[in-house]
């Protein structure tokens, strides 16, 4: 039988035709991601008889919508499509298999599962942790090719580590950077939606500054659902430089097995504050954080804050971690663990403001650009969607850093300057009360 498929658009015959592992494409919306995976996956069908193929969405009435509708319907003929197994069989003996992932518990049904080609649509929405998992299952002894393709807009809770990997390029031990490309295409790439619906280009022009920046145009450093949307590296980021040794400087910290995430903040005379040094390391008992700390801490110390959690006893101990810290030189005080209050404050601090020349922008807090970690999470958390007045607490990787600054703004610092007229008013007053106390006779 004649079997016609629709032409690619020049974007989508860079993806057709890319052989990295890896290879992620779009970046907006409106750029034919969906019909790019469905003509690949049609094409390495046909090209390898026998290949088996995963074609994967969040949900699966998106799943359906997106493709299984959609295949079945072009395919008739070539292919068999068996709802019992959500599966396209063609006459030559390849699969496509078609599934969704909306939770970890989703995994299960794909361990053990060989894949050769995996398709991951809409990459954003899902979890790092479930990307390893899912390419455990790109494997197989045979010739057929093993390729990962993800397609993706900014934004979802998956759009640190795609950002990472595709976008920053900022690779891991074990990442090989020629095993990841990225296709970028935006619907200026996509004549034929142009042709059929002139007034979607319209739709996207007129959203909100933020969302336009981002379906429209791609821009990965500010997406839809973006809590933070005030963060500028150009604001907020510093090189480094010696703290004059009259500044306050404060620890904050979150501590979890999970992560400990430590930061080292200087405050000015003025009150404004500088995140000097950050420390982010998972699997730490209490001791071996402590060491570590102690070991990044070059300054005096004013004060180490954390969260009240840390006061609750362990079963094993009997002791809290809050003692624990205690016992290994490092004694914490209390911060307010309001969430939706300590945002909102931390969001005071990022605010532009006008700098003392009046010829830019500068704000209340700046990082140092060392702190690799809480530059990337910062800007990455996204608004709870069923609470737009907090951070989603997912994915809780990229929380934990940003959670420590959070108890910083929330323990009201003050400047050195402000807390050294304090320190000579107490001084004055204590002189006043031991003066007072001699002229009555007390001792």
């Amino acid at each position: 039988m004649k079997l016609t498929l629709s032409p690619p658009t020049l974007r989508q015959r860079e993806f057709l035709t890319a052989t990295a592992r890896f290879v992620a494409y779009g970046g907006a919306r409106g750029g034919g991601k969906s019909h790019a995976v469905r003509l690949k996956a049609t094409l390495l069908a046909l090209r390898y008889p026998g290949i088996s193929i995963l074609i994967l969405r969040r949900s699966y009435p998106e799943l359906y919508e997106n493709h299984i509708r959609v295949m079945s319907a072009e395919l008739a003929g070539a292919a068999l499509y068996r709802d019992s197994d959500k599966s396209l069989t063609f006459l030559t003996g390849s699969r496509i298999k078609f599934g969704y992932c909306d939770g970890d518990g989703d995994l299960d049904q794909y361990q053990g599962r060989e894949y050769d080609v995996i398709f991951i649509d809409e990459a954003t929405q899902f979890s790092e942790y479930q990307f390893r998992v899912l390419c455990a299952c790109l494997r197989g002894v045979n010739s057929f090719p093993k390729r990962f393709y993800l397609t993706c807009n900014p934004g979802g809770p998956g759009h640190e580590w795609v950002k990472r990997l595709f976008i920053d390029r900022n690779f891991r031990e074990g990442e090989n950077p020629e095993d990841y490309v990225f296709i970028r295409s935006t619907v200026y790439d996509n004549q034929p939606l142009l042709d059929a619906d002139p007034g979607y280009l319209d739709n996207l022009k007129g959203l909100p500054h933020d969302l336009r920046r981002a379906w429209l145009y791609g821009e990965w450093d500010l997406f839809a659902g973006q809590y933070f949307s005030e963060f500028s590296r150009e604001i907020h980021v510093c090189a480094p430089f010696r703290i004059p040794a009259h500044w306050r400087v404060v620890r904050a910290i979150d501590y979890g097995l999970d992560m400990l995430a430590c930061l080292w903040i200087a405050l000015d005379d003025s009150g404004f504050a500088y995140v000097i040094r950050e420390l982010c390391a998972p699997g730490l008992i209490v001791s071996e954080a402590a060491r570590r700390i102690h070991e990044r801490t070059y300054e005096p110390i004013y004060e180490t804050v954390a969260p009240p959690d840390l006061k609750s006893r362990q079963k094993d101990t009997g002791k809290s971690i809050w003692e624990l810290f205690f016992d290994a030189g490092i004694p914490l005080v209390t911060a307010d663990n309001n969430r939706e209050g300590g945002w909102l404050e931390l969001k005071e601090w990022l605010k532009p403001i006008p700098t003392p020349d009046g010829e830019g922008e500068g704000a209340r807090l700046r990082i140092f650009d060392t702190c690799t970690e809480l530059i990337r999470c910062l800007p990455a958390l996204q608004r709870d969607e069923k609470n737009p007045g907090d951070c989603a607490r997912y994915p809780h990787e990229i929380t934990h850093v940003c959670d420590a600054l959070r108890y910083f703004v929330r323990s009201r610092p003050r400047g050195a300057r402000v807390r050294e007229k304090a320190s000579w008013l107490k001084i004055a007053r204590d002189r006043a009360i031991r003066s007072s106390a001699r002229r009555a006779g007390w001792r």
